[in-house]
C-alpha cells in the first residue's frame, strides 16, 4: 500500500475511482429563477387577503358592467387593488435581487488553483476538480488543501483548520505518540477547505466533492430553512383578524339588512326582494374591500427596503428584506469565537526579554540578537498589500512575532538579508522548537538560535539572562514557570527564546537533532488572537437588551472559557456545567439537552452540525436565533436560524448561507442590527396603528350609509387613494424616523405577541370612533342644512342635527361631498403626527424639524390632497374647493394633533 501510494493511480485507476466516487466538485445549490423569486412575494398573508378582495372586486365590477350598471370607470378599483399587489411585491423583489448582485460581487471566487499530484509514478499538476480518491497529493506551505484525506508524511506539518474548527493552527503528524485525543478530527487527517500554515506533507485522498467534511456543511448551509420570521407570524395574526371581522361585519350587515327588508314588507315582490338582495350583497363586498388595508404590504415592504439601505451605510449588508426587521426579535446570538469575537490574527501579548548584559555583549548587541533571532528562526511572511490589514502568510504564532517586530518599526525581510542561514531545524510536534545557524553580519558572529515550547528551550539552557543578572537554569526557572501558568491559563501559547554564540568550526546540527544544547535562555513571549476592542461592549449592550449571547467554537474549553471571562460572558462564580463540549453535546438526546439548553453558555470543541442543531433546539425553545460566524463550519446554523450573520472576509459558503454580511465584521455593527430592526417594528407599529384607524373609520361609514339606506360619501377610487398612496407616503414617512437607542433597554418582543399591542387597540377605537362621530355628524349637516362652503358649518349645527333623522333630507352635492372627503383625508393627516409618539409621550414636534426626509413626505400628502381634488373630476367624484375652504379644512382639522400634543404634555406632567 505504502508503495503503490507513493507512484500514485495509473490513468485506468483514475477513470475507475471518478467513476465510482465522482468528481472533486461541490454540488452548486440549485438557482431559482427569476420569476420563482418574485411569485414568493406572494406568499405574504396580507398580499394573500388583497388577491381575495381582487377576485371580489373583479366580480363585483364585472357584473355591474355587464348589467348596464355602471361605466367603464369601475374597473378603476380592481386595477387599484392589482396595482397594489404588483407594488407591494415588485419593490421587494427589486430591493432583494440588488441586494443579491452586490453579494454576488463580494462574493466572487477561482476554483482555477493547480495542484501537485502523483500519477503514473510522476507528480504531475492537475485541478482541483479533477483530483480523485486514491490520489496521492503534495501540500507545501501556504497549500490550500482540495480533499479529505489521511497522511502517508508530515514534516513539521501545522494546518489552518479556523475555516472548519475555528483553530488557526493545528498540529499534524502521521505519529501516533503525538496523536492528540481532543482534537476535533483526527491528528493524521487533513481536511478540503483548510491551508497548510507550515510544514510540508504527503497524503491521500480518501473524500472528495459533497463527500469531505467540507461539502457535508456546504450542502447543510443548501437545506431550506422553513422557520417563519417573528414579522411574518405576526401579520398572518393580522391578516386572519382582519379576514374574520370583514366577513364578519359583512355577514352581520347581509343578515340584518335582509331580514329588515323582509320585516318591512308585508307583501313581497321577488323581483324587486332580488334587486334588493343583490345590492345588499354589493355592499357586503365593498365593506370587505374597503376593510382590507390595500397600501400596508407596500408599506411594510418601503420600510424595509429604507431599511436595507440604511443599514448598508452602517456595514450590514442585507440580502434577505425581513432579516432587517427579524433583528430585532433575536433573543439568542450563538457567536462564533474566531474571526467574530477575536480578529483571527495571532498578536503577542507580553513580551519578557532581558536584555542585560553578560560577559560577551553589550545590552545593544543583545537587542540585536533578540530581534534578528526573531526575523530568521523563521519561516512566516508578511503581506503589506492591504495596508489597512498587514496578512501573515506562514504560521500564525511566528506571523505574530513578525507583526511585534513591524510595530517596532523593524524591517524583518533587512534582518534575514543581513544573516546568512548556515543551517535549520524547522519547527515539528515532535522537537517542539525550531533551530537555526546563520553567521550575523551584525554581531559578526556565528550564532545559534531557538525558539520554542519554553520547556524545551528552559532544559536546553545551562544560564537564563534575566533582569537581575545571569543565573542558573535549574535553579532560576522556577519564577518563569510560574509566570508561564498564568499565561496558559488564560488560553495564551507561549515560547522561549535561547542562543548561543559559536565558534566558527563547531558543529551543533547533526542528523536532524541538536548536538549543542549549553544555550543561553534570553525570553519568553505569549501569543493570543485578541479579543476585537469593541466587542466586549458590544455583548454587555446585548445582555441588557435582554439577549442571551452563546459562544459556539471548535477551540478547547480553556481557551472558549478564557475569551468568554474577558469578554463579560463568563463569570467567575459560574458553573462548570453552564460549558459543555462538543463530543458530550453529541452524546445527549434531544429531550435532555431542551432541559439545560437555555443555560448554556459556552460549546467548545463543537462541530459544524452540533451548531445547526443548537439553533433547532433553541427554535424549540421559541427562541429567534441569530448566528454569527465567518468559517464554513458555520453555514448549517446560519442557515438554520432565523437571521445568519456572517463576516465580510468569511467564507464563500458562510456568505451564501447568511441572511445579513457583516461587512466591517464588527460585532458592534450586530448590536446596531439589533437597535435598527427594534426601531423598525415599532415603526411599523405606528404605520399599523395609523393604517388601522383609516380603514376603521371608512369601514364604520360604510357601514353606518348601508344601516340609514345611503349611499357610501366614500367612493372606491378615493378610499384607493387614500390606501395606495397617501398611506404609502405615511408609510415611508415614519419610517424614515430615526433608530432610537432606548429600544436597546428592552426585552426581545415575543412572536407569539399580537403586532397590534393592547394601547395601540385602545388608541385605535378611541381615535376611530372620534372621526366617525366628526365625519357622521358632518353628513348630518351635509343632509339638514344648506352648505355651500365650509364657513357654512356651525358647531351648533351638529348638536341639532346629529341624531335627526327625518324623511325628507337634501341630497348631498358634489363640492359637499368633495369637503367630506377632503376633511377625512386631513383628519388621517395629523393623526399621522399622532403615530410618531406612539411609544414616547414627547410632543409630536419633537426633533423633527431636522427630519427633512419627514417634511417633504409631508408636503407630497397635502400637494396630493390638493391636485386629486382639483384635477380628479369624475374619476375621483370630486370638484375643485376655494382655497378659503382650503384654508379652514387645514386649520380645523389639525385639532387631532394639539388635543394630542395637551394629552401627552398632561401625561408627561405625571
Amino acid at each position: 500500500m505504502q508503495n503503490r501510494a507513493h507512484r500514485g493511480l495509473n490513468d485506468a485507476q483514475v477513470a475507475e475511482s471518478r467513476k465510482k466516487y465522482g468528481m472533486n466538485v461541490l454540488k452548486p445549490p440549485k438557482k431559482r429563477p427569476v420569476w420563482m423569486l418574485f411569485f414568493e412575494k406572494f406568499n405574504d398573508p396580507i398580499i394573500k387577503i388583497l388577491l381575495i378582495a381582487l377576485a371580489l372586486s373583479v366580480g363585483v365590477s364585472c357584473y355591474q358592467y355587464f348589467k348596464e350598471l355602471a361605466a367603464s370607470a369601475i374597473f378603476f378599483e380592481p386595477f387599484g387593488i392589482f396595482v397594489a399587489i404588483l407594488l407591494a411585491t415588485g419593490v421587494g423583489f427589486i430591493f432583494e435581487l440588488n441586494a443579491n448582485k452586490k453579494f454576488d460581487i463580494l462574493n466572487k471566487v477561482n476554483d482555477d488553483q493547480l495542484f501537485k499530484v502523483i500519477r503514473n509514478g510522476n507528480i504531475t499538476e492537475i485541478m482541483k476538480k479533477d483530483i480523485v480518491v486514491g490520489d496521492v497529493v503534495i501540500l507545501d506551505t501556504g497549500d490550500e488543501i482540495p480533499a479529505d484525506g489521511i497522511l502517508l508524511e508530515a514534516v513539521s506539518l501545522q494546518v489552518n483548520e479556523s475555516t472548519l474548527t475555528g483553530e488557526p493552527a493545528i498540529s499534524k503528524t502521521t505519529d501516533e505518540r503525538n496523536f492528540k485525543n481532543e482534537a476535533t478530527y483526527p491528528s493524521n487527517e487533513v481536511m478540503k477547505g483548510t491551508t497548510v500554515v507550515d510544514g510540508h506533507a504527503i497524503f491521500q485522498v480518501v473524500k472528495v466533492g459533497d463527500a469531505t467534511e467540507y461539502g457535508k456543511v456546504y450542502q447543510g448551509s443548501q437545506i431550506e430553512n422553513d422557520t417563519d420570521t417573528p414579522l411574518n407570524i405576526q401579520l398572518s395574526g393580522l391578516a386572519g383578524l382582519i379576514a374574520k371581522l370583514s366577513y364578519g361585519i359583512a355577514i352581520t350587515l347581509l343578515i340584518v339588512r335582509l331580514l329588515i327588508y323582509f320585516t318591512a314588507q308585508a307583501d313581497i315582490n321577488w323581483l324587486d326582494a332580488g334587486v334588493y338582495i343583490l345590492d345588499t350583497l354589493m355592499i357586503a363586498i365593498t365593506l370587505v374591500v374597503v376593510s382590507v388595508p390595500e397600501g400596508l404590504p407596500m408599506s411594510i415592504v418601503l420600510s424595509l427596503a429604507l431599511s436595507m439601505k440604511r443599514m448598508l451605510a452602517t456595514n450590514n449588508l442585507v440580502r434577505k428584506m425581513h432579516a432587517c426587521e427579524t433583528m430585532g426579535a433575536v433573543s439568542v446570538i450563538c457567536t462564533d469565537k474566531t474571526g467574530t469575537l477575536t480578529q483571527n490574527q495571532m498578536q503577542v501579548h507580553k513580551t519578557d526579554f532581558w536584555a542585560l548584559q553578560d560577559q560577551e555583549l553589550s545590552e545593544d548587541d543583545l537587542s540585536k540578537i533578540i530581534k534578528e533571532g526573531i526575523a530568521v528562526n523563521s519561516t512566516a511572511y508578511l503581506d503589506f498589500s492591504n495596508p489597512d490589514k498587514i496578512k501573515v502568510l506562514g504560521n500564525p504564532t511566528e506571523g505574530a512575532l513578525l507583526l511585534w517586530l513591524h510595530e517596532r518599526n523593524e524591517n524583518y525581510l533587512l534582518l534575514r538579508e543581513n544573516a546568512e542561514i548556515l543551517e535549520q531545524l524547522t519547527f515539528s510536534t515532535e522537537r517542539k522548537f525550531m533551530a537555526t545557524v546563520v553567521h550575523s553580519n551584525l554581531l559578526n558572529k556565528k550564532i545559534l538560535y531557538v525558539k520554542g515550547a519554553p520547556e524545551i528551550t528552559l532544559s536546553m539552557s545551562d544560564n537564563i539572562l534575566t533582569e537581575k543578572g545571569m543565573i542558573n537554569a535549574v535553579t532560576g526557572r522556577g519564577d518563569i514557570e510560574r509566570e508561564l501558568l498564568q499565561f496558559q491559563e488564560k488560553a495564551m501559547r507561549t515560547l522561549g527564546f535561547a542562543y548561543k554564540i559559536l565558534d566558527d568550526d563547531k558543529v551543533c546540527i547533526q542528523g536532524g537533532k541538536l548536538v549543542d544544547e549549553k544555550l543561553t535562555c534570553i525570553g519568553v513571549v505569549a501569543i493570543a488572537d485578541p479579543v476585537r476592542k469593541d466587542v466586549s461592549e458590544a455583548i454587555q449592550k446585548c445582555m441588557n437588551a435582554g439577549i442571551t449571547v452563546k459562544i459556539v467554537t471548535g477551540d478547547t474549553p480553556g481557551t472558549a472559557k478564557e475569551i468568554g471571562r474577558q469578554i463579560g460572558l463568563w463569570k467567575n462564580d459560574d458553573r462548570d456545567e453552564l460549558l459543555i463540549t462538543g463530543p458530550e453535546f453529541t452524546e445527549k438526546s434531544d429531550e435532555e439537552l431542551l432541559d439545560q439548553i437555555l443555560d448554556l453558555k459556552i460549546i467548545a470543541r463543537a462541530r459544524p452540525m452540533d451548531k445547526e442543531r443548537l439553533v433547532r433546539l433553541l427554535q424549540q425553545k421559541n427562541q429567534v436565533v441569530a448566528v454569527t460566524g465567518d468559517g464554513t463550519n458555520d453555514a448549517p446554523a446560519l442557515n438554520a436560524a432565523q437571521v445568519g450573520l456572517s463576516m465580510g472576509d468569511g467564507t464563500r459558503v458562510a456568505k451564501e448561507a447568511s441572511a445579513i454580511t457583516i461587512l466591517d465584521n464588527s460585532f458592534t455593527s450586530i448590536v446596531r442590527a439589533v437597535m435598527w430592526g427594534r426601531s423598525l417594528h415599532r415603526n411599523i407599529q405606528r404605520f399599523l396603528m395609523f393604517q388601522v384607524t383609516v380603514n376603521l373609520v371608512a369601514c364604520l361609514i360604510v357601514l353606518i350609509g348601508a344601516f340609514l339606506g345611503a349611499e357610501s360619501p366614500l367612493t372606491v377610487t378615493q378610499m384607493l387613494w387614500v390606501n395606495l398612496i397617501m398611506d404609502t407616503f405615511a408609510a415611508m414617512a415614519l419610517a424614515s424616523l430615526p433608530p432610537n437607542e432606548k429600544v436597546m433597554n428592552n426585552k426581545p418582543r415575543k412572536s407569539s405577541d399580537f403586532i397590534i399591542s393592547k394601547a395601540m387597540m385602545l388608541r385605535i377605537i378611541g381615535i376611530g370612533f372620534c372621526f366617525v362621530a366628526v365625519l357622521f355628524g358632518l353628513l348630518q349637516v351635509f343632509k339638514y342644512e344648506n352648505v355651500t362652503t365650509f364657513s357654512d358649518i356651525k358647531l351648533s349645527y351638529f348638536f341639532q342635527d346629529f341624531l335627526r333623522f327625518d324623511m325628507i333630507s337634501n341630497a348631498l352635492t358634489s363640492y359637499e361631498l368633495t369637503m367630506f372627503f377632503t376633511i377625512f383625508v386631513m383628519l388621517q393627516f395629523w393623526n399621522l403626527f399622532n403615530a410618531r409618539t406612539l411609544f414616547d409621550p414627547k410632543s409630536a414636534l419633537a426633533n423633527i424639524v431636522q427630519n427633512r426626509t419627514f417634511w417633504a413626505i409631508v408636503a407630497l400628502i397635502i400637494v396630493g390632497q390638493m391636485i386629486i381634488v382639483t384635477f380628479g373630476g369624475e374619476m375621483f367624484n370630486v370638484q375643485p374647493l376655494s382655497l378659503k375652504d382650503w384654508i379652514y379644512i387645514i386649520v380645523s382639522t389639525s385639532l387631532v394633533l394639539w388635543i394630542g400634543e395637551i394629552y401627552r404634555f398632561i401625561k408627561r406632567l405625571k
